[in-house]
């Protein structure tokens, strides 16, 4: 799921500070395969995805940085609430 990783950080220097703009990252990085598998998954089995693409999207997107845009766009205080 992360094999587009390191083109994310070529074309993307700077983490998103929206979730729109989050979201619009993600998609270009997942492969069609992963999206529908995601797409397929039930909403409890979501969590299953917390310790990779989860922990991969919290520290791409700097969501542990101090003063995070994309964190206070999600509305919550702690970065593993954010994913």
């Amino acid at each position: 799921m992360t094999k587009n990783w390191p083109e994310l950080f070529q074309q993307h220097a700077k983490p998103p500070e929206t979730v729109n703009e989050a979201v619009d990252r993600l998609m270009s990085i997942l492969d069609d395969e992963h999206k529908a598998a995601i797409a397929a998954m039930r909403e409890e089995d979501l969590i299953d995805l917390h310790f990779g693409l989860g922990m991969a999207i919290r520290n791409a997107f700097g969501l542990h940085e101090p003063g995070s845009q994309l964190l206070a766009s999600c509305g919550v205080a702690h970065p593993d609430d954010a994913i």
